[in-house]
């Protein structure tokens, strides 16, 4: 029975420490890419243009760095932007992270106002909004477990608590 583990152990391991992989796990410089946070894209963005970059720039570079959709969406908008395009133009067919940091980078675009506390509002605000999603869940959690808990421990209180005091109960009333 130890040989048998043993082989399993030697098997489960043995690829990590050849240098070898097993099939479908990535490699750390193969690209994965999900859905993107739209708090971490904005804070990333704020990051890049309070170091100095013009929008279009940061929105270039950002972009790369993200890759999949929304990289996508961020450079074909930072192109489209040093192209000329309009604010609406270069933002259309974009994925909604994108679309909440169109909305913040507007106002920065077409009236010059800081980029910097305009991405910091909005990520506060989706944070708030998740905060409160997430308590409000949490909230209705403790209501919703009232019913299975007590399913589960009202028998379990009868059969071990109140089922052998009625049947020691029982047999001294039958002496």
């Amino acid at each position: 029975m130890s040989a048998v583990v043993a082989a399993v152990l030697v098997a489960a391991v043995l690829p990590w420490t050849s240098g070898r992989r097993p099939r479908g796990t990535p490699r750390a410089r193969d690209e994965v890419h999900g859905p993107v946070d739209e708090v971490l894209l904005l804070d990333v963005l704020d990051a890049a243009l309070s170091s100095g970059a013009p929008v279009p720039r940061a929105l270039q570079v950002v972009g790369a760095c993200v890759g999949g959709d929304d990289g996508a969406a961020l450079a074909r908008a930072a192109g489209a932007l040093v192209l000329g395009a309009s604010w609406d133009r270069a933002w259309a067919g974009s994925t909604s992270a994108c679309a909440a940091l169109a909305d913040a980078l507007e106002p920065a675009w077409t009236s010059g106002v800081s980029p910097g506390p305009l991405l910091r509002a909005e990520a506060d605000r989706l944070r708030r909004e998740r905060r409160t999603a997430a308590r409000a869940a949490a909230a209705t959690l403790g209501v919703r477990l009232v019913l299975p808990l007590g399913l589960c421990f009202l028998p379990a209180f009868v059969l071990l608590g109140l089922v052998p005091m009625v049947v020691s109960l029982a047999s001294g009333l039958v002496r």
